[in-house]
């Protein structure tokens, strides 16, 4: 019965771009004005161009589908083709906030003021068990995969709602993207690196300025580096990490949010299945060293606001 109903053609289907859609071409126009304001000092501007040129392509001819065809399989595909595709736009950030002075000497300030040390360089040491190091991890790893099992749960349990949870998941990131543009802090992995341990374990923390301009290598992943969710983490930071994203943490936002929708969802199954990754995700940020404990605190005021601004944005628009 449920498959039948993904193929069987809307009586009312949509008309025009989904709001989620009309969120992804704002950031496009954002972006694209920054561009040619900081052309000069972009390092691939033309690859940059023509990304955006692909997506814009690629938006308006799965919505042609769509009128072609209107039923939930295509709409999945539209909304499922940009929550793909968001591993591109996530290491393009990096291309904008590459052109300003780093910002993670006061970020790591911060840090040793709030605690007296540095979370992110201890936690791993203090702990490395690997059976510890396979459930942070683990942990990590389970971002995306959330992120699917929420979407496919209202899309197959609760699709009157489909396109209001998707805008809310997919606005979400474009938001931090913005933030990750205008506030250029790489996090531990690689600021420590730059900055030199030894440096970072005495309390002291250089500012790198426009190292990270010309520079992206950062510390190995700590953990136990024969685990099999080590390696699966460690394949996808080799793939698409950039040292950007820092502050606030979108891995803990998003999932954060993804709980709300488990809420709201009314649905305990639901959301006793995300609760314990959610707990290991808030942890393995800072035992991996990508992020901060504050970034941390960050994302989970951040997300407060962003679910409450976007819920409240979805019930008027979407």
């Amino acid at each position: 019965m449920v498959i039948k109903k993904i193929f069987e053609l809307e009586r009312k289907p949509r008309k025009g771009l989904l709001a989620v859609e009309w969120v992804i071409l704002a950031y496009m126009l954002f972006t694209l004005v920054l561009m040619l304001v900081t052309y000069t000092k972009l390092q691939n501007p033309e690859s940059m161009l023509w990304g955006r040129t692909r997506f814009l392509v690629m938006t308006l001819a799965l919505w042609g589908v769509y009128r072609m065809v209107p039923c939930r399989f295509t709409m999945m595909c539209r909304v499922g083709a940009q929550m793909a595709l968001l591993s591109w736009w996530y290491p393009d950030t990096y291309e904008f906030n590459r052109m300003f002075h780093n910002l993670d000497h006061v970020f790591a300030g911060y840090e040793q003021q709030l605690f007296h040390m540095q979370p992110a360089l201890l936690f791993s040491q203090k702990l490395s068990n690997p059976v510890f190091s396979e459930l942070m991890h683990l942990g990590y790893a389970s971002y995306y995969p959330l992120i699917a099992l929420v979407t496919l749960y209202y899309f197959l349990y609760r699709y009157q709602e489909f396109t209001r949870v998707t805008f809310i998941i997919l606005a979400s990131f474009f938001v931090y993207y913005v933030i990750f543009i205008l506030l250029p802090v790489t996090g531990p992995q690689y600021y420590y690196l730059a900055a030199g341990v030894d440096q970072i374990a005495q309390g002291h923390f250089p500012n790198v300025g426009d190292y990270f301009a010309s520079h992206d290598e950062a510390l190995p992943i700590p953990g136990w580096k024969d685990g099999f969710f080590y390696q699966c983490v460690a394949s996808a930071h080799a793939a698409g990490e950039r040292p950007t994203a820092a502050f606030p943490s979108s891995h803990v936002g998003v999932t954060t949010i993804l709980l709300f929708l488990a809420w709201h969802a009314r649905n305990r199954k639901l959301l006793y299945t995300l609760l314990p990754f959610y707990v290991l995700m808030c942890f393995a940020t800072v035992y991996i060293q990508a992020h901060y404990a504050v970034d941390v605190i960050g994302g989970w005021i951040s997300a407060v606001v962003i679910y409450a601004v976007l819920f409240f944005l979805s019930k008027k628009f979407v």
